[in-house]
């Protein structure tokens, strides 16, 4: 899947609704300090650039070279590009050393990862015993036109075929199962998942940008199936405008699981 995210990395960058203010805003408020963050799979950086405003730096990973290309640069963030998977001494040497960083990240990245070795890193990298770790992903967005939403609908399900069986498994699971073992964050009595909303305005090519971007949609043309056919594209057009607003709001649901690493857990 890694290479459907290559072919439109540019896409990708320029057309991904930004993540909520309030989603960063309660996953600081559960590390006591804020020096340093790790944000893996962090794609063009859409997570990365909000946690550099927070936390003092951010190394942020990926294993997609033409992903990092389009990442905003800022001058506490470090893009790195690494191998899918890294020995300890290899983490060490990419982001930080044992029990160092403050909360390690996954914006809508997690459910293609190695979890096994993806934890254990985790554990050794955070601090303990107050260092967290924030994965979440987000649900297909709905448009505010009951029409053009239900064409939207059917174009995910459209799509779905295309997708890994495991990582579309826990995107529609919401995260709920997944693998998570952490313990509660300071305050909260369970990992979640916590919901919280993201509402972008986007107009008719912001949409179809948006379909663009997604790695199942490169999928499935990468086997010779456009999604975006034209009988799709007319129709689409003529439920986009049939209100006469040329802007919508869409939504989509963030599905958080947070928990931090506790006493003894290495």
């Amino acid at each position: 899947m890694a290479e459907s995210y290559d072919k439109q990395a540019k896409q990708y960058s320029e057309s991904r609704p930004t993540y909520p203010e309030k989603l960063f805003q309660f996953i600081a408020s559960k590390t006591p300090c804020h020096d340093l963050a790790w944000d893996v799979g962090t794609g063009s950086g859409q997570a990365a650039r909000t946690l550099a405003g927070i936390y003092k730096n951010v190394v942020a990973t990926d294993t997609s070279p033409k992903q990092l290309e389009f990442a905003l640069k800022l001058p506490n963030i470090t893009y790195q590009c690494t191998p899918p998977e890294m020995s300890i001494s290899e983490l060490e040497q990419t982001v930080s050393a044992e029990s160092s960083v403050d909360l390690v990240t996954s914006a809508a990245a997690m459910h293609w990862f190695d979890l096994p070795n993806f934890y254990q890193q985790v554990k050794w990298i955070l601090k303990e015993p107050d260092g967290v770790i924030a994965a979440w992903s987000y649900t297909k967005a709905e448009i505010n036109a009951s029409a053009a939403n239900a064409l939207l609908q059917k174009l995910y399900d459209d799509s779905d075929p295309y997708i890994d069986p495991r990582a579309r498994f826990f995107l529609h699971d919401k995260y709920r199962t997944i693998d998570f073992p952490f313990q509660p964050v300071d305050g909260l009595d369970h990992t979640g998942p916590f919901e919280f909303k993201m509402e972008w305005l986007m107009d008719l090519d912001d949409c179809f940008a948006f379909i663009k971007s997604w790695a199942h949609y490169q999928a499935a043309k990468d086997t010779g199936v456009e999604l975006l056919h034209d009988d799709f594209v007319q129709g689409f057009t003529r439920a986009w405008h049939e209100d006469g607003n040329p802007k919508k709001i869409a939504t989509f649901r963030i599905n958080l699981r947070i928990g931090k690493v506790g006493n003894g857990s290495k």
